[in-house]
This record gives structure tokens, sequence and C-alpha cells, in this order.
């Protein structure tokens, strides 16, 4: 049996989530799913289309607490567990870095590839921001794995089937919630980032915050969302929620249109699951051309306001 930990909004399981369900459905045997908080049933409900056949739903009202959160984890492990799998998320990392700590079990983080043989887990994991692939092997009866965002394409399993759902109010100790989360600021209704199809992108070229007025109009004309850099966040143009990059958000839309963005390789990393990008820059060397699929090299001021216009023209 493998555990899976699924990550929700609302009930709606995240897309990290479903990608962690797939990758568990590749190695075999029966997929349990662990899903916390208000949601958490309809979450594992609706895994049962990516194989997911059981779960437990974890009620729990002092909210994120990874402490706490591992140990309902650890809990839910039997003599029949042979991994426990998360979204290679922060939360993600962060639950199995506690669970590795109460288990002793070997935990492997970001995933792209796993299997199992008499002599053990053959595991291969992105390292340096995703800039190489490592193959490495491990060993026990319980291994925990994270599996890198975007590196698995989220696939229903075939038939759907009902997902037997038990909900469990487990007794935390005061040592787990050392360390938990007491606010979280609400963001404003719309695309998320994180699973956008289509994401415009602003950097430093843009000028300041400002100048991204035409890139949200942009964006919500194609049914997408804001991306930024780093170098946006750093001078208060736009919140840390938005970042693109390797401390920020990994995005894996159709098409990624990066705006005055140089392409620093931590922004790279983040923008590596886009299918397609189509840059708009003002100078011709910059390094994202070179990962580019198709580019224009204008400024983005007069470029995007003409791309808004065209396509106003078009539905009218």
């Amino acid at each position: 049996m493998i555990l899976v930990l699924v990550e929700h909004e609302g009930g709606v399981p995240a897309r990290t989530s479903v990608e962690a369900a797939t990758f568990a459905r590749e190695l075999g045997g029966p997929i349990h799913g662990v899903a916390f908080g208000d949601g958490g049933a309809e979450a594992l409900a609706a895994g049962g289309e990516y194989g997911v056949s059981a779960g437990t739903h974890v009620r729990i009202s002092e909210g994120f607490a990874p402490g706490a959160w591992a140990q309902a984890l650890a809990d839910a492990v039997t003599n029949e567990t042979s991994a426990v799998i998360a979204p290679g998320t922060d939360r993600g990392n962060e639950i199995l870095a506690h669970l590795g700590a109460k288990t002793q079990a070997p935990f492997v983080a970001n995933c792209v590839a796993a299997a199992l043989s008499s002599d053990g887990w053959t595991l291969t994991r992105q390292r340096w921001g995703g800039s190489l692939l490592e193959d490495a092997r491990a060993q026990g009866p319980l291994i925990l794995l994270s599996v890198a965002p975007h590196a698995v394409a989220p696939e229903p399993g075939g038939e759907v089937v009902s997902v037997t759902i038990d909900t469990i109010e487990p007794t935390v100790s005061s040592e787990d919630l050392r360390v938990r989360a007491t606010w979280v600021e609400a963001t404003e209704a719309g695309v998320s980032l994180a699973d956008a199809r289509l994401v415009v992108g602003g950097g430093r070229g843009v000028g300041g915050a400002a100048g991204f007025a035409a890139l949200d109009t942009l964006a919500a004309a194609l049914g997408g969302a804001v991306g930024v850099s780093r170098a946006v966040t750093s001078a208060g143009w736009r919140p840390h929620a938005e970042q693109i990059g390797q401390t920020g958000t990994r995005i894996a839309p159709e098409l990624y249109i990066p705006c005055g963005i140089s392409g620093a390789s931590q922004h790279m990393v983040g923008c590596r699951g886009a299918k397609k990008l189509l840059t708009v820059n003002t100078d011709p060397d910059a390094p994202i051309l070179s990962k580019s699929d198709y580019a224009v090299i204008g400024d983005l001021h007069q470029v995007v306001p003409a791309i808004i216009a065209e396509l106003a023209n078009r539905r009218a």
C-alpha cells in the first residue's frame, strides 16, 4: 500500500497532488489518500479518478502544523505501507521531513521516477533547481518520496472507483504544535498561478507597479494569470505569491508570455514546465530568448497594448 498526501483548496485536489497520485499509481499497489482540514473528504473522493481507492480525512482544528500532520501520517502507516508520497511543494516537503524524523525512514525529495525491486528502490530526482537529474538508491521497509512539481503529467487511472473514506480527529501533543500557521493571507479570487493554462509574466523591464496594468488586462483577456520575476517582488511592485522561480511558484502552462524578463537561471527553473514560451523583450541577446519558442523584440509597453487591441478587434 502507498500513502499519498492530498493537498487541496476547498475540496479540489491541487494539481501537484494529482501528479503525486499518478506517480504512485505507476508504482503499483493500492493507493490510500490522506487529506487534512475542511474539504478533505471531497478531495479524497475526487482522487478516485486517479487511482485512490481509500482515504483518511484528518480533521484538525489547529490548522497547518507540520509536526501534527506528520504524526497523523505516521499513525496511518501500517506494516503493509511501502511508501509515503507527497507533492514536492513547500508544505509537502516539510511534512515528509518531520515524518522522516518520527519514523527514521529515508526521505528522497523531488523525484521524477521510481522503481522497487528486491534490491530496494531505484530513484531519479531533480537537483540544483531541476538543472540536473540524480540517480539514487534507497533501502528500507518504508520510504518517503516527494514528487517534483509538474514533472509527471496528471492522468486519470481508467475506471473511476468509489473511495472508501474514514474521518479521524487525532490527538496532537504540544510538541507537535510548536510550529503552526496562525494566519493565512487571503488572495484575490481568480486563476491560480500554479494551475493556469496561460501565464503572462512581468520582470524589471515593466518599470514599476503601475506598468502591470496592461499585463493584468492581457492575462484577464486570455483567461490566464500574472506571474513575476524575483526582481519585481524584491522591489515591492507585486506580492511574493506571484513570483515564478526556484524560490517561488513553479508553473506548467500551455503558453507562458514573459515580458521584460531577462531569464535568470532561478526564474527559468520556475517556468521549465511551460509548453511554449512567447517572449517580449527589447534585448535580442537576453538569455531567455535561447529558451523561447517565439519572440517579439520590442518595447512591452507598445507590444502588450497592441496584442490587447487585436484581441478586442477579433472578438468584436
